[in-house]
């Protein structure tokens, strides 16, 4: 089955057995009734399963290409629910030029609680083997990262851990199933913030976790269960619904950002563009190898390198909404300094690319004229 056909399709068998409705109901229930105690048709209390989360769980998995979909009431209770598998003494590398949200978690929660992180560069991902020792146990990968776009060679660091005891987790949420499939590449985890190109309408909140090992599976569902942060039936209901035009949503998404990113690099004013597609990306033919194309997410730094320069353009876009997020069918804009990244020392961030002056963008499905002149005009402000 193909993609744009799984995206309707995928994991969606016998999905309403009492009225055969063509979408999934939304089952609106805490409790199931049993016919003895223990006996029951598959449900007993939704904390630990939901129709409506169940199918959107088979299409998660159906359209990453894997077994088994978890679900989460938001990307970071689903990042909260991979470090559980972790103990004490136990270390995690991860990307350098990670989604603040990440960054904060790893170090205010998890490093108190006696897991150790080490931030990396990981463009060259052949390097990281200096940094692996005996208590690694997870490399924890974005790409495309937020928010300046590096891309990060999944296969490469996948056959790093071949004959290790370690977990490859892959942040996949800007490129989406449709672009990228890590599970593929040798990733043991995939993880989703859905809030973003899943759900696609800028209207609901969830996560979601991919892995095609039972065993890993099992510990997962129990995390989920026993935790407890579990999406509502409403929102399972929304998602599923978003990712069944994914597909057309996300060609639209990469060919606005194709045009506009080209426009932002002849622009007099723009320093740097960050977007995987553009030849002069240090690991285009990476991301040209692993992604199927290149994505919404646009980053672009000014040649006044100054946190007014970014305020005055930002501040005087009209089609671009100032605002948190991303992935959403409409155009956002953002300082990450402030916003997204604000919880990460500036140090840490000005090592990454992260400048006073960038500004990231979530390409929407607009007509791509309009949003350019909408750019063209706060840039000349």
């Amino acid at each position: 089955m193909k993609f744009n056909t799984k995206a309707i399709h995928g994991g969606q068998k016998n999905i309403d057995p009492a009225y055969n409705a063509v979408m999934p109901p939304i089952y609106q229930t805490t409790s199931y009734k049993q016919s003895s105690p223990g006996k029951n048709k598959g449900y007993a209390y939704s904390r630990s399963a939901n129709p409506t989360r169940t199918a959107l769980e088979n299409a998660i998995a159906s359209i990453e290409n894997a077994q088994y979909g978890i679900t989460f009431g938001s990307g970071m209770a689903a990042i909260d629910a991979v470090l559980k598998l972790l103990k004490p003494g136990d270390e995690v590398i991860s990307t350098s030029d990670l989604y603040g949200g990440s960054y904060r978690l790893f170090t205010q929660i998890f490093e108190q609680l006696g897991v150790t992180f080490k931030f990396v560069d990981m463009k060259d991902a052949h390097l990281i083997e200096e940094h692996i020792t005996s208590a690694t146990k997870m490399i924890w990968v974005e790409t495309p990262t937020n928010p300046t776009m590096s891309i990060i060679d999944i296969r490469a660091i996948a056959t790093l851990t071949e004959s290790r005891d370690i977990l490859v987790v892959v942040d996949n949420t800007f490129a989406t199933p449709f672009l990228q499939n890590p599970i593929e590449l040798g990733a043991h985890i995939v993880m989703h913030s859905a809030t973003k190109y899943l759900g696609g309408h800028s209207d609901v909140v969830l996560g979601a976790l991919v892995v095609d090992d039972e065993i890993l599976a099992k510990k997962l569902y129990f995390i989920q269960n026993a935790s407890g942060a579990i999406p509502g039936p409403q929102d399972c209901f929304l998602v599923l619904r978003g990712i069944k035009t994914l597909h057309v949503r996300m060609q639209r998404h990469c060919e606005n950002a194709a045009q506009i990113a080209n426009f932002l690099q002849s622009h007099s004013k723009v320093d740097k563009v960050y977007w995987p597609g553009l030849k002069s990306h240090p690991n285009h033919e990476i991301a040209s190898s692993q992604m199927r194309d290149f994505g919404g997410m646009i980053s672009f730094s000014t040649k006044n390198d100054t946190k007014g320069s970014a305020l005055t353009i930002l501040e005087n876009l009209h089609l671009f909404t100032l605002a948190e997020s991303l992935g959403g069918i409409e155009s956002l804009a953002g300082h990450p300094v402030t916003m997204t990244h604000g919880s990460i020392p500036k140090e840490e961030r000005e090592k990454t690319g992260v400048v006073d002056s960038l500004i990231r963008l979530s390409i929407g499905i607009e007509d791509v004229e309009d949003l350019i002149k909408d750019l063209e005009q706060a840039l000349e402000k």
